[in-house]
């Protein structure tokens, strides 16, 4: 049987590998190992379908290693006991063991001597983060590295190399395929390469050849083979920044309707993870202080959106969308720190003031650190007027209440409250 297009496009050197540049890129750390064939058992942790399984095979192709894989899930410990008197046999195997963070413990004990003995260089690959899903003992015994999410132009350079390749590829058929539809096998899953290479090869099997020879592939076809609808955008992908741009200025502008719509655009094209960052931006930048309620209930509502995955992501989006679009706004918390910043890239900062300075050591009175400080919580409303400031700029505001909600509202109250005690 005919193995997958992805499964054949494995790389076998470590050249080969796509995206992941600061880990097999010149002088990093696993091309440094694989150079001076100093292997040593690692986890790779990342989004599906971003290379783990890519590195494993190209550092056992570059290094001529016995490469087996198997899934710390579904294969026993028997299975695991083959691989090991292989490693006796040969000297070491490299062992790519999908789903680590499911290893049991039977199988680890099992398998630590011999990692610890070099024979078996384990390259774990995890989607969980290894630092809370991984054992403390497989931890010591590994190195962790953690895998990027792979940009467009890296799945399309995967797609391109796929068509082209006659060996491994589809490159022995007579592929013509439309600039938007490559783009959205690239964009439309997401940064899965896997995925993006499956689809791709069901759109050439499944196309019928023209008169010629030829399979035209396009945005069409892959639409139906992806199963998503392409995104809106132009070969640049001007569009696609521009629904991002169009989102959060609808949301500022309080146009639910508008922003609900780009959001729509975003998940359909797969792209949920940039819509959670987006609307975390948004919550801190474009509401703030204006309704603290509903930044926090953004924050869940994204964290629920990533555990659950499309399809059911949207519906937790969708209410932090309206929340978030008809709250009161307020950007006074940045704007104030903006502001301070800029005091102190230009070098407005001066000494800070003697009853302010730590004064926990032994000779700290001798210099005048801490004299004179009061301790607001023995004053009431827990409040005394003192001068925390620099000289410099001891009447310096940074912060200027929006007051737009009545959470912020209470805020400039209390501050014209002080203001005016102050006076």
């Amino acid at each position: 049987m005919k193995q997958p297009l992805a499964y054949r496009m494995r790389p076998v050197h470590i050249d080969e590998v796509i995206g992941q540049s600061h880990l097999v890129g010149e002088n990093k750390i696993i091309r440094r190992m694989v150079d001076a064939k100093m292997l040593s058992s690692m986890i790779l942790y990342g989004p599906p379908g971003i290379g783990k399984t890519s590195i494993a095979s190209a550092i056992a192709g570059s290094t001529h290693s016995a490469f087996r894989q198997l899934n710390a899930a579904t294969d026993t410990k028997k299975d695991l006991q083959i691989v090991v008197e292989e490693a006796k046999f040969s000297g070491q195997v490299i062992l790519l063991l999908d789903e680590v963070h499911r290893l049991d413990k039977p199988k680890q004990d099992f398998l630590l001597p011999h990692l610890e003995s070099g024979q078996v260089i384990l390259i774990g690959a995890t989607t969980e983060n290894p630092y809370i899903s991984i054992s403390p003992a497989i931890r010591s015994r590994t190195q962790i590295f953690e895998l990027k999410s792979l940009t467009t132009q890296d799945v399309i350079l995967a797609l391109e190399r796929a068509i082209a390749d006659e060996k491994r590829g589809l490159g022995k058929e007579k592929i013509v395929i439309d600039e938007d539809a490559l783009l959205h096998f690239a964009r439309s899953t997401m940064g899965d390469v896997r995925g993006s290479l499956n689809a791709l090869e069901l759109a050439a099997l499944s196309t019928k050849p023209d008169a010629d020879g030829t399979i035209h592939i396009t945005l069409d076809i892959a639409e139906e083979c992806v199963q998503k609808k392409a995104l809106v955008h132009d070969k640049n992908g001007d569009a696609h920044y521009d629904v991002i741009s169009a989102f959060q200025k609808s949301i500022r502008g309080s146009d639910v309707d508008a922003a609900m719509h780009y959001l729509a655009r975003l998940l359909e094209a797969g792209e949920l993870l940039i819509a959670c960052r987006r609307l975390m931006v948004c919550a801190y930048e474009d509401i703030g202080l204006g309704n603290p309620q509903a930044v926090a209930r953004t924050v869940l509502a994204v964290q629920a959106a990533e555990k659950l995955g499309l399809p059911e992501a949207r519906i937790p989006l969708a209410n932090a969308v309206v929340d978030l679009a008809l709250s009161p706004k307020s950007n006074s918390a940045y704007l104030a720190l903006d502001s301070a910043l800029a005091d102190v890239r230009a070098g407005k900062s001066g000494d800070i003031p003697d009853s302010l300075r730590d004064a926990h050591y032994s000779g700290a009175n001798k210099l005048g650190r801490g004299i004179g400080y009061q301790y607001p919580h023995d004053f009431p409303d827990h409040w005394i007027k003192q001068q925390y400031l620099p000289d410099s700029l001891k009447n310096r505001r940074y912060y200027e209440p929006a007051a737009t909600g009545k959470y912020e509202q209470a805020l400039a109250n209390q501050l014209q409250h002080r203001f005016n005690k102050d006076s």
